[in-house]
């Protein structure tokens, strides 16, 4: 069915919600049998996404030269890893009294419960590699091959870019919807669902206010920057905001950011470069929407987490969102070795923040984009300041 991937989890949830309390024994053991397959096909795949995307998209990054280019990289990443330390202290002071505290069994992770709904038989298909390994690896490629400017092995990684990403647009996120029905129709037949829909009402709404502060944060360092009113130019780019509230699609809302971002007194040369620039490379509300959805599921857990294990997630995390495959839940793709690899989440909490995630991608696409403009202007200040010297 032609419908957005939003509108297919949701009713995956709503169907899974509605037919668990229905469904006969051997119809969650059926989904949970699925779901165990796809859970080791996505264990599988997750090293080669970090391979495939990490790194030729560090290569793409190394191998241009300008001193634009690395302003904007530069600003680009600061403010990718700033938006998630300021969601981690957000989260931290506000999840622990909005959620509620449900311990190791949540989810129907680890509970007794789940056994009699046990899949009918399960097949191990190990990963070639870990995330830790993945990770090592495609840094050091990626540098290597940005430094030696070889064409050859570049040539080869974009090719293995290209395959990963098809297999994200033509297998994984499609299988997720069903994927997803499977996770809740399993905590509605041992009776979870209850408290892991409340949680979710609360994150969102949550999370939608932080997007909302964090971009009048970076407004109000633009406008210090520039000597102007930081209230006044988030104004001007409300029609991006809502482009890409509407469209879920930075690339869609390139053209709108950019006429908004030149209306804003950037330099048509200096908004041409950054705008589709930062489209790939500044993801400020998708670093902020994982790194709150991580803090609330350990929080929910009891997962016991301190600032440097997330200051190190966060660092990790705006690298890897520059990798991320421009396709519907890619950035959420891209993130799970991170999440896999630094936080230790296991499959199914990585469902859990796939669900979440795709629930507010609008949302995260929409500060995305927005912030590209405050970005825009801050590059447009400094190529002023260095053509007057």
């Amino acid at each position: 069915m032609k419908l957005p991937l939003l509108v297919k989890v949701l009713v995956a949830i709503m169907l899974g919600v509605l037919l668990g309390h229905v469904m006969p024994d051997f119809g969650v053991r059926l989904m949970n049998t699925f779901c165990g397959l796809f859970d080791q096909l996505l264990k599988f795949f997750i090293p080669l996404i970090i391979v495939g995307l990490v790194t030729p998209a560090i290569a793409d990054v190394g191998g241009r030269a300008g001193r634009m280019l690395l302003l904007t990289v530069v600003l680009a990443y600061a403010f990718t890893v700033l938006s998630g330390l300021f969601a981690y202290g957000f989260s931290t002071a506000l999840f622990p009294s909005a959620l509620p505290s449900t311990g190791a069994a949540m989810f129907g992770l680890q509970s007794s419960v789940a056994n009699e709904y046990a899949p009918f038989f399960t097949i191990a298909v190990p990963p070639l590699m870990d995330v830790m390994t993945a990770l090592v690896l495609s840094f050091s490629l990626g540098l290597g091959m940005a430094v030696l400017r070889g064409s050859v092995l570049k040539r080869g990684f974009d090719e293995l870019s290209a395959i990963i990403t098809m297999v994200i647009g033509r297998v994984i996120i499609p299988l997720l919807p069903p994927y997803i029905f499977g996770i809740f129709l399993n905590m509605a037949a041992v009776g979870q669902v209850a408290s892991v829909l409340t949680a979710f009402v609360a994150i969102v709404a949550i999370i939608f206010v932080m997007t909302v502060v964090l971009l009048l944060l970076q407004y109000a360092v633009a406008g210090i920057v520039t000597r102007r009113n930081p209230l006044r130019l988030l104004r001007t780019m409300l029609p991006a905001y809502f482009t890409a509230l509407g469209t879920s699609s930075s690339a869609a809302t390139i053209p709108v950011t950019l006429r908004q971002t030149v209306q804003n007194g950037v330099a048509p040369s200096v908004a041409g470069f950054t705008v589709p620039l930062c489209a790939t490379i500044h993801l400020s509300g998708s670093t902020l929407k994982i790194t709150s959805c991580a803090v609330a599921l350990m929080l929910m857990q009891g997962v016991a987490f301190d600032f440097a294990q997330m200051l190190g997630f966060v660092m990790m995390l705006g690298v890897t969102m520059v990798a991320a495959p421009g396709v519907p839940g890619g950035a959420i793709m891209a993130a799970l070795g991170v999440l896999e690899g630094v936080l230790g989440f296991s499959s199914a909490q990585q469902t859990l923040m796939i669900t979440l995630y795709i629930a507010m991608d609008s949302f995260g696409t929409a500060c995305n984009v927005t912030g590209d403009g405050a970005i825009a202007l801050i590059i447009n200040r400094m190529a002023k300041n260095g053509g007057s010297r």
